[in-house]
């Protein structure tokens, strides 16, 4: 997860090639379609929100729309109006300049590494916006577009959420702001109402197959097929998977979340002691995603039964996440806040449990 530079990438799986290196793409054909055709009709909104689970594709999409604008400028085009994807040619100097991250008018806002810690700061600070909203000071090369990505807008702190919402609502003419969030609903409001929102889904167990293939065609197929079919859609968990990274606790955490709403609290505690500690990142991690992985398809069955079903689930999210970011921010211990997670999501299950059992009464 390095850049060049050797700093570590907070936007970067693992050792896959960065969002902005990847040329290919899969599913989501319709995400490409209504970028494409805002674009041409000259209905293209100026700020963006492309929300979804972690490690569906949403970076990549994001880039693949930064690259094509910089390589078509004007939507009236030959090459604009008869496209059907956002393939750019690589060998393009839009592609490799945004490969290189070199071109002067498209800016990266993403959580920065601390050095005096060694640490990817827990959030994104107001400034990193300031300096990246640079760019808007001064005209696009060739009349084209200044285009900001932020990755992701739900790690901007409140100073730098309310210094992004100063430009996105004035913002200079051809410019664009494309903002990722894995959960839109935690970005300011102001700056929500000022942008389009558009969900990706999870890919299907076929789709991650054949984006690994892309990325780690050294593994067998079964190895890969085997972590897509355990990464609920996400490439990234799937790429966690496949690169052997906490492949027991993995599944141990698993299991204690197929049981819920019952738990052992001996085995909460071990998980609570196989996290905690600096160099148990890759464990903190593999335990995060595999709860907000349950916590998404809780959420999406509950929504689907209707309110009363979604509410425990989305309630237990929220405390969840406000309780990591607290961890993380602070440094502290992360053995109680994984005995809180537990507890958050055993009273969750019970309080589906019993709307279930109140309905067939």
């Amino acid at each position: 997860m390095k850049a060049e530079g050797g700093s570590p990438e907070s936007d970067r799986a693992g050792e896959a090639p960065h969002p902005r290196q990847t040329m290919g793409f899969v599913g989501h054909a319709a995400a490409q379609r209504v970028f494409l055709d805002a674009y041409r009709t000259d209905r293209m909104p100026h700020a963006w929100i492309i929300g979804g689970p972690e490690g569906v594709g949403k970076a990549t999409l994001a880039w693949r729309v930064a690259r094509f604008l910089l390589a078509n400028p004007d939507p009236r085009s030959p090459t604009v109006q008869r496209a059907q994807t956002l393939d750019v040619d690589p060998a393009s100097p839009a592609a490799r300049q945004i490969a290189a991250l070199s071109s002067s008018d498209v800016a990266l806002l993403r959580r920065q590494w601390n050095d005096k810690v060694k640490k990817l700061y827990t959030e994104i600070r107001v400034e990193e916006v300031r300096a990246a909203m640079r760019i808007f000071q001064h005209a696009a090369g060739g009349n084209g577009w200044r285009i900001a990505i932020i990755d992701s807008a739900d790690e901007l702190n409140r100073n730098a959420a309310n210094a992004l919402l100063k430009i996105v609502e004035e913002p200079p003419p051809r410019s664009l702001f494309l903002l990722i969030a894995h959960r839109p609903g935690r970005i300011l409001p102001t700056i929500r109402s000022r942008c389009r929102l558009f969900m990706l889904a999870p890919l299907s167990d076929e789709e991650v197959v054949q984006a690994l293939l892309g990325l780690h065609p050294r593994h067998s197929m079964a190895d890969i097929q085997s972590a897509a079919g355990r990464a609920g859609g996400s490439v990234k968990d799937a790429l966690r998977l496949v690169e052997g990274e906490s492949g027991e606790f993995d599944a141990d955490t698993r299991n204690l979340l197929a049981r819920l709403p019952r738990i052992d609290w001996r085995e909460v505690h071990t998980l609570g002691d196989a996290v905690a500690g600096r160099d148990n990142e890759a464990a903190y991690e593999s335990l995060m995603a595999n709860v907000f992985a349950y916590l998404d398809r809780c959420v999406r069955d509950g929504a689907a039964s209707g309110p009363a079903h979604l509410q425990p689930y989305a309630e237990a999210w929220e405390k969840i996440l406000d309780a990591a970011s607290e961890t993380e921010a602070l440094n502290l211990d992360k053995r109680p806040l994984i005995l809180s997670i537990f507890a958050h999501l055993e009273a969750a299950a019970r309080a589906s449990r019993r709307e279930h059992e109140s309905e067939r009464v």
